[in-house]
C-alpha cells in the first residue's frame, strides 16, 4: 500500500515515513502544498496524509483542488489545530478524516486501516488467490497451511499483485506501487524481486500463481 505524506515539518514527516515503512507501507514525502498536490495528482496513492498548515498551498486548498479534479484518494488531515471549525472546514473541502497533533502512532495506523479498508474484504483483512492468502493486518503470507517469510519489499510486491489479481502490471506500474518515487530503481530490480517471490511462493508448490506475460509484465492468478 502506498501513502503520500504532505507535511512541512521535516522531523515529523521523516518519522512518519520511517514508522509507516516499518509497518510495510510505501511512503512518499512532500514538504509543501504545491509539491503535495502535484504528486497526489499524478501519483498512484492509496491514501494521503495531509497537514493543514503548509507553505505555498494549505491543506484545505490541496484537498479542495484534488476533489475538483475528481481524485478521490482517501485524505486524512493532520493538524495542530483542534477547533471544531477547522474540522468542519476540512471535511467540507473533501477530507475523509481528521487527526489532531499530537497523536499516538497506533491511532494513526488504525485510522489508515479504516480509511483504506475495502468493502469486499473480510473483517480479518485477508486477500486470497487460490491456496495463497495474505493477511493485511498481521502481514502473514500462507500457502497450503505453510507460512512464507518475505522481506518488506517482497511483501509489498506480492500485495500489489494480489490487489490487482488477474490484471497484468508492467514494471513501471510495479515500481510506482512498491517503491518511493525518489528511489533509484531500475527495471531489472523488479525482475530480481519477482524471481525471489517465485522461489518462495511458487517453486515449493505444484501450481504456479505468478505469471510472466512476455512483452507486457506480470500478473498473479489461479
Amino acid at each position: 500500500m502506498k501513502i503520500l505524506i504532505v507535511e512541512d515539518e521535516h522531523l515529523i514527516a521523516n518519522a512518519l515515513k520511517k514508522g509507516l515503512e516499518q509497518e510495510h507501507y510505501t511512503a512518499d514525502l512532500a514538504f509543501d502544498g504545491e509539491k503535495g498536490f502535484d504528486l497526489a495528482s499524478s501519483g498512484d496513492y492509496d491514501l494521503i496524509l495531509l497537514d493543514l498548515m503548509l507553505p505555498k498551498m494549505n491543506g484545505f486548498e490541496v484537498c479542495n483542488q484534488l476533489r475538483q479534479q475528481q481524485i478521490h484518494t482517501p485524505i486524512l488531515m493532520l493538524t495542530a489545530k483542534g477547533q471544531v471549525e477547522d474540522k468542519i472546514k476540512g471535511l467540507n473541502n473533501g477530507a475523509d478524516d481528521y487527526l489532531t497533533k499530537p497523536f499516538a502512532f497506533e491511532e494513526l495506523l488504525a485510522r489508515i486501516r479504516a480509511l483504506t479498508r475495502r468493502p469486499q474484504k473480510s473483517a480479518s483483512e485477508i486477500i486470497t488467490i487460490g491456496d495463497l492468502s495474505l493477511n493485511l493486518s498481521t502481514y502473514e503470507v500462507i500457502r497450503q497451511g505453510k507460512q512464507i517469510n518475505l522481506s518488506s519489499k517482497e511483501y509489498s510486491l506480492l500485495e500489489c499483485l494480489m490487489r490487482h489479481a488477474n490484471k497484468i502490471l508492467n514494471k513501471d506500474q510495479l515500481i510506482q506501487h512498491v517503491w518511493s518515487y525518489e528511489s533509484d530503481i531500475l527495471p531489472n530490480t523488479v525482475e530480481v524481486y519477482i524471481r525471489n517471490l517465485r522461489q518462495k511462493i511458487d517453486q515449493p508448490f505444484k501450481t504456479k500463481l505468478i505469471k510472466t506475460i512476455r512483452g507486457f509484465g506480470y500478473k498473479i492468478s489461479e
